[in-house]
């Protein structure tokens, strides 16, 4: 089966400060992923506004290029791999289950997506789009080591059913999702996708999320909660309980192209109550 293709692989290696196609090399994959977290910011205003969010590649690139908007797993992860597969990397998706702040032993949906990247027979993980906890850096899986990136370390636990993505934060190594190597299809994200933004269940419904790294520090936006994390410093936190204010925030710190403000305005101010 043929793989989508970008419309317009110079537009978006602008936008990650690369003029030319760069080679597919281990220090590039670092490059983007991190370039990418910080350029496109993960976001929710679709499932908040409850929008379909259609995840077919064109639609993607429309939206985060000509719209100026980020996107969740299903949507920056697809962008991405689409890039790395155009630049010659030998990488495919994969789907997970979310455990982060879920009971232990919990076994999800699987609506999570993902990368795997293979580099002369090493096999990394690599994701964009997975929110205030996105990892800066592709993971080595066959490692069971501590692996640093730009922001928190990582390490991947093996278990019956596949893998366990660990990040550190502050003293405890905290469960992510859990996630195997099984083929994915176009229909499998699809399924996933429908659940994410349609689903009366969904974790995302109705709810804003949103979240963008940058050197040594991430933004994190949860409903009307707003956080810096600077690494090793003390977070600074806030409420905002102003719908104007929080949608100003959301174009000066995450610098999102907002839908209009009239449509926008009635579902933040549901936040506030």
């Amino acid at each position: 089966m043929s793989q989508p293709r970008l419309s317009d692989t110079g537009r978006y290696l602008r936008r990650l400060g690369f003029d030319t196609a760069p080679p597919p090399t281990l220090e590039t994959l670092r490059q983007l992923q991190k370039r990418h977290t910080a350029e496109f910011p993960f976001e929710t205003l679709s499932t908040l506004l409850r929008q379909p969010v259609a995840i077919d590649l064109e639609s993607v690139e429309r939206k985060v290029f000509e719209q100026g908007r980020g996107g969740y797993c299903y949507e920056l992860n697809q962008l991405f791999l689409a890039l790395l597969q155009t630049l010659g990397f030998d990488a495919q998706g994969i789907t997970g289950r979310v455990v982060m702040n879920a009971a232990e032993g919990a076994w999800t949906a699987r609506t999570h997506r993902l990368s795997v990247v293979t580099l002369s027979g090493v096999r990394y993980i690599t994701d964009v789009g997975f929110g205030g906890m996105v990892p800066t850096a592709p993971l080595l899986l066959d490692s069971r080591d501590i692996q640093h990136t730009p922001h928190e370390p990582y390490r991947i636990d093996v278990n019956p059913d596949g893998y366990l993505l660990r990040a550190q934060v502050g003293d405890e190594w905290r469960p992510m999702y859990l996630f195997d190597l099984q083929r994915q299809e176009e229909i499998d994200y699809t399924v996933g996708n429908c659940y994410v933004c349609s689903h009366p269940e969904s974790p995302f419904m109705g709810r804003l999320m949103v979240a963008r790294t940058g050197e040594g520090l991430r933004r994190t936006l949860n409903g009307n909660s707003y956080a810096v994390h600077r690494i090793g410093h003390e977070s600074e936190r806030r409420t905002i309980n102003d719908a104007d204010e929080l949608i100003t925030l959301l174009e000066n710190e995450f610098s999102l192209t907002v839908p209009p403000r009239e449509l926008l305005r009635p579902a933040i101010e549901g936040l506030l109550v």
